[in-house]
């Protein structure tokens, strides 16, 4: 089966080709680690001889939530050295930021040569997945080294669990069966697992980590420098649209449009999801006759106020949710990708809308519906519509807020159930666990 798996990812590989270095040249993407994903890791750098704990997240939004992760498993095990992992370029750049005390690698492409090799190199005691990446060949070759495999904050979306189901036995048996623990975001995701088969004790509700790592601190520091960057001005309103994809921002500048000519001190931040978009963004707000500017562009704060400020950088939508009055989560109009974290922004007392597409953060979702925090939209018109009621109305803002902030304080620990699942995983016994 090995042969037939890297076979067909060698032909796959052989057919994204052309369109990889296509991109590769317009963009600068794919360079990054190519020898570390082809060919895998050739050794640990700097090994000191402790155990290791590696750490994995795909892209940003993973490696933000891992942070919260790997600092509570540093503080309860400091005789384990952690060594952290990603896939793109934008999740490497933020992980040497998090993690720059830390050896950050590139993921292994699933080759079997280049897994084998990384796991040669690193004899980890324990990998931990944020969330997803299942391989084939990484699992087997994990199982046959005797290396426990945990997911944690993990999902299982009924379109995921239907394909698994439509899969059959075949894919259980590559994929899920190999994974030794499986720490479950809600109850409704661990469901969909036993579900497929799974075994229930394989299976744990710990919550979602992402309600820990959501700061609460209006007044942060990152927040306070933000606005003097961006010359954000206390009078004003700010809609802080983040994590978009397309079509959404021209949807978000059709309503802003229409929301200003009502409220004239309100300005829109927009942050668009994908690095890549940043330039087309940019065209777009050209051709819609925005007064705008671009946070990368700035050198001092713009005097003119423009409308429209694109914040076409890393890192710093968690700041910007700290000056927003009412705010909108991308990826969740247009049904194709369940939607961004509307968990940073509650903490931070945002009175938040989203489109109807929230799959991935199903559970989040419908408690700040519940609570009284967020409104879902169904498009354009309900959109303007609802940010409208809190435009109008700072006291329903100030309530909102409220209620989004108590509700994410209310459902903070999932790191110390995480941080148990892994110790009874590395057979750490209780009473160790409980002195820690």
């Amino acid at each position: 089966m090995t042969y037939v798996i890297n076979a067909a990812y060698a032909v796959a590989l052989m057919f994204l080709a052309p369109w990889l270095v296509i991109r590769s040249l317009m963009t600068g993407r794919y360079r990054q680690g190519l020898s570390q994903k082809l060919v895998g890791l050739s050794f640990l750098p700097d090994d000191d001889g402790r155990p290791v704990a590696w750490f994995h997240g795909v892209s940003v939004g993973e490696i933000n939530l891992l942070g919260t992760v790997v600092a509570a498993f540093r503080k309860r095990h400091p005789d384990y050295r952690c060594v952290v992992s990603c896939t793109t370029d934008t999740g490497m750049g933020e992980a040497r930021k998090r993690f720059a005390d830390l050896t950050v690698i590139y993921w292994p492409f699933d080759f079997s040569w280049a897994v084998k090799r990384t796991l040669d190199a690193l004899q980890p005691k324990l990998v931990v997945l944020a969330e997803s990446e299942l391989w084939p060949n990484f699992l087997r070759i994990a199982q046959s080294k005797s290396v426990p495999v945990v997911i944690i904050n993990g999902r299982m979306s009924p379109k995921s669990a239907a394909r698994y189901a439509k899969l059959g036995r075949a894919a259980r048996s590559l994929l899920l069966d190999r994974v030794t623990r499986f720490a479950m975001q809600s109850s409704t995701y661990a469901d969909a697992l036993t579900s497929l088969g799974i075994p229930a004790g394989r299976v744990a509700v710990t919550g979602s980590v992402k309600y820990d790592g959501a700061p609460s601190d209006r007044g942060n520091t990152q927040s306070r420098q933000l606005a003097a960057r961006l010359g954000i001005r206390p009078d004003e309103l700010l809609f802080v649209a983040g994590s978009t994809h397309a079509p959404e921002e021209e949807v978000l500048l059709d309503v802003f449009r229409r929301l200003r000519v009502r409220h004239e001190k309100l300005r829109l931040v927009l942050v668009p999801r994908s690095p890549d978009r940043f330039d087309d963004v940019a065209r777009m707000l050209e051709r819609a006759s925005f007064s705008y500017c671009r946070r990368s562009k700035l050198t001092a704060p713009p005097t003119d106020a423009p409308a429209v400020i694109l914040l076409d950088t890393i890192g710093e939508l968690n700041a910007a949710w700290g000056l927003a009055d009412i705010g909108f989560t991308g990826g969740s109009l247009d049904g194709k990708r369940g939607g961004q974290s509307m968990i940073e922004p509650a903490g931070l007392g945002v009175p938040v809308v989203f489109g109807p597409h929230v799959w991935n953060f199903r559970d989040a979702a419908a408690r700040l519906i519940e609570a009284g925090a967020a409104f879902k939209v169904d498009g354009a018109a309900t959109m303007r519509q609802q940010l409208e009621r809190l435009l109008d109305d700072a006291e329903l803002r100030q309530s909102m807020g409220r209620a989004a902030r108590e509700l994410v304080v209310a459902q903070q620990g999932a790191t110390g159930r995480t941080l148990d699942l892994l110790d009874d995983v590395l057979g750490v016994h209780v009473a160790v666990r409980r002195a820690a």
